[in-house]
């Protein structure tokens, strides 16, 4: 029998590789008893943890240790989000013999004290990784001070952070809006603080490029801010109502369908909704949300390929690369009759 994987063992036990990595990982998730029973499962298959070649593999020169930063208020607001796309990144980098560290970038360190990482400063990794955006100064004081390769991911600016991966956020947005203008809607709402990230100035883009190609206007009270300065998402809906609402994620598609509910306002039949992710907030159930999904898995690869190919030669060329995603039809827009 060849190499037993973290997948051969879950198949084994009818669960999914993100689980039997992070019962034999002792990361949180996993019940005691699952745990346990993972555990028997892999000694049982004769799995040999990666940890355990550790020391030939830094030897040989292929062990790369990563560094992975999140900022605490993405983890506060949309843990389940960003902390899938870590767990992709972290078993895409057991797959490249490349670990994986990850550390919260506090409010204060981010904001005020612009303190390195603990991980940096200790000098326990090689290359980072950010996820989100966070503040320019903090990257900028980050750069000024590590020489340590740096990938973005899920976050570009042309002048500090352009080594980056990204998702498609553009033209994504503008796929869902022209999704609803193919079913014969005019009268479309945009929600998203537009200056809050790049990601939403993005979608706002995209979502504006088909509405000017269209020649329609867009009322000042249909475009509606969903975040306040420190990142907490919350917003109204205006008294009257477009015909469909294009939200710049996901999660507030989810809340855009509740405040619809309150009012009484059926979707689809009343008023359609469409977000962006592809991703289930639990919070929200199963909405059944039309939504443009963020390829994260393949993101995640190429942000790591990009370090590594860094850690390998360091003078290798810095660039954006953005991955494709793709509509995904459900049930929050109302079909046009044909």
């Amino acid at each position: 029998m060849g190499k037993v994987r973290l997948k051969d063992i879950g198949d084994a036990l009818g669960v999914s590789q993100v689980t039997v990595h992070n019962a034999l990982s002792g990361h949180k998730g996993v019940s005691p008893q699952l745990r346990m029973k993972i555990a028997e499962k892999a000694e049982e298959m004769g799995y040999v943890p990666v940890s355990s070649a550790k020391k030939k593999e830094e030897q040989s020169g292929e062990f790369w240790k990563a560094g992975v930063l999140i900022a605490e208020n993405y983890l506060a607001q949309y843990s389940t989000y960003y902390w899938k796309m870590y767990q992709e990144l972290s078993l895409a980098a057991t797959e490249k013999r490349c670990y994986t560290t990850i550390e919260v970038l506090k409010k204060d360190a981010e904001k005020n004290t612009l303190a390195l990482p603990q991980i940096v400063k200790s000098g326990s990794v090689q290359g980072l990784i950010i996820i989100g955006e966070i503040d320019k100064r903090y990257i900028k004081n980050l750069r000024q001070k590590v020489s340590m390769p740096v990938i973005f991911l899920d976050f570009y600016d042309n002048e500090i952070a352009r080594d980056a991966v990204i998702g498609d956020n553009f033209y994504g947005m503008y796929q869902m809006t022209e999704l609803l203008f193919a079913q014969g809607f005019e009268k479309i709402g945009f929600i998203g603080s537009i200056y809050a990230t790049s990601s939403i100035m993005d979608r706002y883009c995209g979502f504006m490029k088909a509405v000017m190609e269209h020649k329609v206007g867009v009322p000042k009270e249909w475009l509606i801010e969903d975040r306040d300065e420190v990142g907490q998402v919350g917003f109204e809906l205006p008294r009257c109502l477009p015909e469909a609402f294009v939200c710049n994620s996901d999660l507030v598609a989810g809340m855009t369908v509740l405040k619809l509910r309150e009012r009484g306002v059926r979707v689809p039949e009343d008023v359609s909704v469409v977000g962006f992710d592809n991703y289930l907030y639990p919070e929200y159930g199963d909405m059944k949300l039309t939504t443009y999904e963020v390829n994260t898995k393949a993101m995640t690869k190429v942000a790591l390929e990009k370090l590594l190919k860094q850690l390998r030669n360091p003078q290798i060329g810095r660039s954006l690369e953005v991955v494709s995603g793709h509509v995904v039809w459900k049930k929050s827009v109302k079909m046009r009759l044909t």
